[in-house]
């Protein structure tokens, strides 16, 4: 995984069939990536519908969660309909995991994201990162923690 106090590289994907995002855009909040192995799997379901059900939490943070696995955006767009998800998942598709690479959260033998998660601040800085077990949700103890500690630590400095 990428190192802590580090910036984050910026990238852009596919957020929906015709749109992309690009992580740069998102400066003025604190950004959650999520990487997960695949849509549909019962693990990776459970987080990503976890993390919706935390979303109220995340933006008490300024905080905007992504979701990022190397399925297409189609896929994408089915999974998050059907979950009726309120973020962004992100088709790391083509070429096939080149944002998991940059980030260090690509599984070469599974040809697949790792569970892996990182909290960025509002300047696109990694202040907490988590890699998970794949058959393991992460929950969100962790992101909250995390946010938490930024607060606070922006609280201080002021």
């Amino acid at each position: 995984m990428l190192a802590l106090e580090t910036f984050a590289p910026d990238f852009e994907l596919n957020c929906t069939p015709d749109q992309k995002l690009k992580l740069s855009e998102l400066r003025s909040k604190k950004i959650i990536l999520a990487f997960y192995p695949a849509d549909w799997s019962p693990v990776c379901s459970d987080q990503m519908s976890l993390y919706n059900e935390m979303l109220k939490f995340f933006s008490r943070h300024n905080a905007q969660l992504i979701g990022i696995s190397v399925d297409s955006k189609w896929c994408h767009l089915a999974f998050s309909e059907n979950h009726k998800f309120h973020f962004p998942l992100l088709a790391d598709f083509e070429p096939k995991g080149a944002v998991s690479k940059l980030y260090e959260v690509y599984d070469e033998k599974e040809g697949e994201s790792l569970r892996a998660l990182y909290v960025l601040d509002e300047k696109g800085i990694i202040r907490w990162n988590y890699l998970s077990p794949a058959g393991i949700n992460p929950g969100a103890d962790g992101i909250l923690d995390a946010l938490e500690d930024l607060d606070k630590s922006k609280s201080i400095q002021s």
